[in-house]
């Protein structure tokens, strides 16, 4: 018995590879499809931005899923077109994690083939793809935006960022809106495609070609007409309620990661920050944000405490006390380390990233932040409590230690006074400036009132570069964090500075707007341009004063598509677990 399963085994590698070839052959115009829509919606986010494409990007997906196939074919398709999209799109990290790029991207590419099979569904419900294609595209990536802490990167909407009448509507809708406009169009194409495409085969799901197309495409043009006539409104009534912030400086190091990651050049670091930040207090600055930990030791007072005199930590905090002593306020990035007193010695228990706000009184704001939604792999090693797939992934780990951080449980905010005027203001750490939940709860307080005047993301950007003869290469990411950032700027109409090493440090307005220049610096006055290049820049921040919608009631939009796309592959799934059932086989 064993030989005859040893046989079968040999057999079937040795035919694999004319299997394989078989299966490409077979499909090759429905893979064709699956990579099409792969490539369109890699297009049109930054930095090529060809954004008009992502209103026909699923087109071809969901023409591949009416083609002749059975649906584990179909299945299979779409999740090699699914890791073909995610593979291309976030081989940025690799530079931090391999083991965490490959199981993301194949944990991500899951997607496709449920979206497929929901596609497929709806097709043969003969259902208008101009209403399910939002619930379907959208839903998708609402659940992407909540599983696993969330990953809200890659919506269509955000391809679109630069069309500020069209992305007002995410005041009340959240990001999602913009993205539900696109995917109806998409979805309208296809119904307008009618008959191309379907085998005869399928004769029985020809969509009914009648003049239902023309209310269903009435309906859409009114919808986007009214978004952005909306947001036309919006843009022209903002003036009205914005006041004069004070000057706000930002300082951009360019230090890839490995060279930041040596503990023996926290000096330099220092020494360059406080450099460009004198210049930005010469310029009128009375607050200057320094990027993400780049102090190099952690700075909260228990610890500092606990420190030989002399030792770096110390040594920092005085620096750090003496730069802004008479000048004003810094915001900075360093680590906060928990300690307790165990078997006889003092010993770190927990350590978080964080942001430190020091005064031009020469003190410490005793308030610190500590960064609430955590990186899997990047800050911490997820499934610790699953033993053998965490030592798995320490066997990938590029330090010899378990280096996963704490969460922070609460939204600060700090406060500053300028001008004889107290404001406050909340803190992004690195990706929670993608994140809409962090962002509205750093802005609106528990009675309903805006608590934040402006939003800061500091981030450590370093990461994600390349360094080829002394010269950092950057990477697609910048350019789509600081894109993805607008839409927290329109969803609670607040600005946002950014102090980013290796870039994009820059101001955008609470209309989503990035601005170009400054009132004084040396960076590149184009925002995009400010990448691989170390400066700083001083600018006047715009304060408005609407309370938003989206402010006030979240991401219900979100909740509504996740329930909708979950429903139809319920359905979807359920129909084809009844028909195995009955011994009915589906074309």
């Amino acid at each position: 018995m064993e030989q005859k399963t040893k046989n079968k085994r040999l057999t079937f590698i040795k035919q694999l590879p004319a299997r394989t070839g078989d299966f490409f052959k077979t499909n090759r115009v429905t893979l064709g499809l699956m990579f099409a829509s792969a490539v369109l919606l890699s297009v049109i986010h930054p930095p090529l931005g060809l954004s008009f494409l992502a209103w026909v990007a699923w087109v071809p997906f969901i023409l591949a899923c009416r083609a002749d196939i059975s649906v584990r074919r179909l299945m299979v398709c779409a999740y090699l077109g699914g890791l073909m999209f995610w593979f291309g799109n976030i081989y940025w990290l690799v530079i931090v994690t391999t083991p965490g790029y490959i199981t993301f991207s194949i944990v991500q590419a899951c997607y496709w083939p449920l979206l497929a099979l929901s596609v497929r569904f709806v097709l043969r419900k003969r259902w208008p793809l101009f209403l399910t294609a939002p619930l379907i595209f959208v839903g998708a990536e609402a659940v992407q935006g909540w599983l696993f802490t969330g990953f809200s990167w890659y919506y269509l909407a955000h391809s679109q960022y630069q069309h500020l009448p069209l992305i007002q509507i995410c005041d009340i809708f959240g990001t999602l809106g913009v993205s539900v406009l696109i995917a109806m169009v998409n979805g309208l194409t296809v119904d307008w495609i009618g008959n191309a495409g379907v085998p005869p085969a399928l004769e029985e799901m020809r969509p009914r070609r009648s003049r239902s197309q023309w209310p269903a495409t009435t309906v859409t043009t009114i919808l986007i007409a009214a978004s952005c006539w909306y947001g036309c409104f919006r843009l022209a009534q903002t003036p009205n309620h914005l006041t004069q912030g004070p000057l706000i400086g930002s300082v951009q190091p360019n230090v890839p990661a490995w060279v930041k990651e040596e503990m023996n050049n926290g000096q330099k670091l220092l020494d360059d920050l406080i450099a460009d930040s004198n210049q930005c207090f010469a310029a009128g600055a009375a607050m200057v944000c320094w990027p993400e930990t780049m102090v190099l030791a952690p700075m909260n007072p228990h610890y500092l405490s606990m420190c030989v005199m002399n030792s770096d930590p110390p040594r920092y905090h005085q620096q750090i006390t003496e730069h802004t002593n008479d000048q004003g306020f810094v915001l900075f990035g360093a680590h906060t380390a928990a300690i307790d007193y165990r078997n006889s010695n003092y010993a770190i228990t927990d350590q978080y990233n964080s942001a430190f706000l020091y005064r031009p009184d020469g003190t410490a704001d005793p308030q610190i932040y500590h960064k609430i939604h955590l990186v899997p792999f990047g800050e911490y090693i997820p499934f610790r409590n699953i033993p053998w797939i965490y030592r798995l992934f320490m066997l990938f780990n590029p330090y010899d230690y378990d280096y996963s951080l704490a969460a922070g449980t609460k939204y600060t905010t700090f406060e500053i006074k300028a001008d004889e005027q107290k404001y406050g203001f909340g803190v992004l750490i690195c990706y929670e400036d993608t994140d809409p939940t962090v962002a509205r709860k750093m802005v609106l307080a528990e009675d309903g009132t805006k608590k934040a005047d402006w939003l800061v993301n500091i981030s450590n950007d370093g990461w994600y570069v390349h360094f080829k003869d002394r010269q950092v290469i950057p990477m697609v990411e910048l350019a789509q964090r600081t894109a993805i950032s607008a839409f927290r700027c329109v969803e609670n109409r607040i600005s946002i500075i950014r102090s980013v090493n290796t870039g994009i440090s820059c101001l955008i307005e609470p209309t989503g707007r990035i601005r170009n220049g400054y009132a004084a610096g040396n960076l590149p006055d184009e925002p995009m341009a400010r990448q691989g290049v170390a400066g700083w820049f001083v600018d006047c921040l715009p304060i408005d004063n609407r309370i938003t919608i989206f402010s006030r009631y979240g991401r219900w939009l979100d909740i509504g598509l996740g329930l909708g796309w979950s429903l139809i592959l319920f359905l979807s799934i359920y129909g084809l677990w009844k028909n195995r059932s009955k011994g009915t086989v589906e074309k």
